[in-house]
């Protein structure tokens, strides 16, 4: 088995076969004339670690670049992503002069949840302000940079063990959305103890108990576990 990832000009190769895998490197060099600059170390700023029970994955240029970026390199970290005493709401403050600063941000942080499990949920629920931001909303978010200050090195650890065992955990926020009274699931799906799916988003439907929000975060998890073994 030979994969192959692309991303315009810059491409990924893995798989179990060296020789099939010298052979499509030799082939694209002939066609293309590629550059083989050898182990994977940074793609699309994810940065590789490499140790012997297996790789660690993070964007730690990339958050430092983003705090550099906004300002927020003085500042003191926050612990938390959110703060869990304010509610946002779509239509409370001041709506900022210049929404694309706002969604520029939100973006940004969004590309961070490729490895950062823990903004996810913070990630999601500014999310649902892009369309008409306000004070409050770009507040929030400036916390979530704070909070990343605190750590920008933090990684994903995918462990190389044989361990092919598949789980998923799960949760809900019931009615957590003060303006839809939605709830929001959230679930990260493990093979063996590395992390492959994760995920925060707000339900469809409106749920009328905490059980049956729980019962649809299960749904959703199982469905995800279901479609990556097809």
């Amino acid at each position: 088995m030979v994969l192959v990832a692309v991303y315009v000009d810059d491409v990924i190769i893995t798989g179990t076969d060296l020789v099939e895998i010298q052979n499509l490197k030799t082939f694209l060099h002939e066609t293309f004339k590629i550059k083989d600059l050898g182990r994977l170390h940074y793609f699309l700023g994810l940065e590789v670690l490499y140790k012997e029970d297996g790789i660690l994955i993070s964007q730690r240029k990339f958050t430092l670049d983003l705090l550099k970026e906004y300002n927020c390199s003085h500042f003191t970290p926050f612990s938390s992503p959110l703060d869990p005493l304010i509610k946002l709401r779509a239509k409370e403050g001041s709506l900022l002069s210049d929404p694309a600063y706002y969604r520029k941000l939100i973006g940004k942080l969004n590309f961070l949840t490729n490895t950062r499990l823990n903004i996810a949920y913070g990630v999601q629920h500014l999310s649902q302000f892009m369309h008409a931001p306000r004070e409050p909303h770009l507040q929030a978010a400036f916390q979530m940079l704070r909070y990343l200050k605190q750590d920008p090195t933090l990684d994903i650890f995918m462990s190389n063990t044989d361990d092919y065992t598949v789980r998923a955990f799960c949760d809900s926020d019931w009615a957590s959305c003060p303006d839809s009274r939605k709830s929001v699931t959230g679930y990260v799906v493990l093979l063996g103890n590395s992390p492959v799916s994760w995920k925060s988003k707000k339900q469809e439907t409106i749920s009328l108990s905490s059980a049956e929000a729980e019962y649809r975060s299960l749904r959703k998890s199982s469905m995800v576990i279901f479609a990556q073994a097809l």
